[in-house]
């Protein structure tokens, strides 16, 4: 543990990556006390330029203050991007778990069938899924999970291909233990380093996708997000830049701050690779 995070803080940029990142995280969990009213709240005059009278980041087209949407909207971005990420993890994992394996013809059903899936564009995939079941969490979530999942089924393939020729997994097999025990608990945790990276990389592809749904009037029309505070602000982006601005940054530092996270799990679980990069 000591030396993954010695290699972690190596990377300056992955570093700073998990300082915005936990920004954001005190942000959400901090949000309820920062902003105790209800973000759909109308709280003062609209278009309130940002610090005029006591709004930090001003206020929207109908008087809800930025800030509060801001606090709240993280919260909902990350929650639903985790969520929907944890979702594309257990559909992918045990479906390259189970064609790297077993491969044969069970391997070329798994992977027609992700194939099937990867020839659909995600996006258009997502937004006839969320529309078909109408915009709320649930759908939503599914909906991201079902359009993230293929690309970490063919990594999970791989390392299963290539690790279960290993000597550890013939002595599983003579020993008589089960598929599902050799899948899960031998090979598995062998092949967490990659599963591990694509998961954070999924988490930031998650918050944009979540962003660009609810810019679209798709989200849950229940809860505040960063997307559907730029697309409820757009029309009016020359008059009031600062409604749409303010999200817009909160997206970007979030997916850059979880993009350098990534990058530096990857050096911390792959040496040998960050060494190369080094070079």
């Amino acid at each position: 543990m000591r030396d993954f995070l010695r290699r972690f803080a190596r990377n300056k940029g992955a570093l700073i990556g998990a300082a915005v990142l936990a920004l954001v995280v005190a942000l959400a969990l901090l949000a309820p006390f920062l902003f105790p009213e209800d973000p759909w709240e109308i709280t003062g005059p609209p278009f309130r330029r940002p610090g005029e009278m006591g709004f930090l980041l001003g206020t929207d087209t109908l008087g809800r203050d930025v800030a509060a949407g801001i606090a709240h909207g993280a919260r909902v971005t990350l929650l639903l991007s985790l969520v929907s990420t944890a979702v594309a993890l257990s559909i992918g994992v045990v479906l390259g778990a189970i064609a790297g394996y077993h491969g044969g013809w069970v391997d070329d059903l798994v992977m027609r069938f992700t194939e099937f899936f990867q020839t659909i564009p995600n996006f258009i995939l997502l937004v006839v899924l969320v529309a078909i079941f109408t915009p709320s969490i649930t759908s939503i979530v599914v909906a991201i999970g079902i359009v993230s999942w293929p690309p970490l089924a063919r990594i999970v393939r791989g390392e299963f291909l290539t690790l279960r020729s290993r000597e550890f997994v013939q002595a599983a097999e003579v020993l008589g233990q089960g598929s599902g025990r050799i899948i899960f608990g031998e090979i598995l945790p062998n092949a967490l380093s990659p599963v591990i990276v694509s998961a954070s990389l999924m988490v930031a592809t998650a918050v944009l996708l979540e962003s660009a749904l609810s810019f679209l009037g798709l989200g849950d029309p229940n809860l505040m997000s960063w997307g559907y505070m730029i697309g409820a602000s757009r029309t009016v982006i020359r008059q009031a830049w600062w409604i749409s601005c303010f999200p817009g940054i909160a997206i970007a530092l979030t997916v850059l701050a979880l993009n350098l996270v990534g990058e530096g799990l990857s050096d911390a679980l792959n040496p040998r690779l960050a060494r190369k990069r080094g070079a």
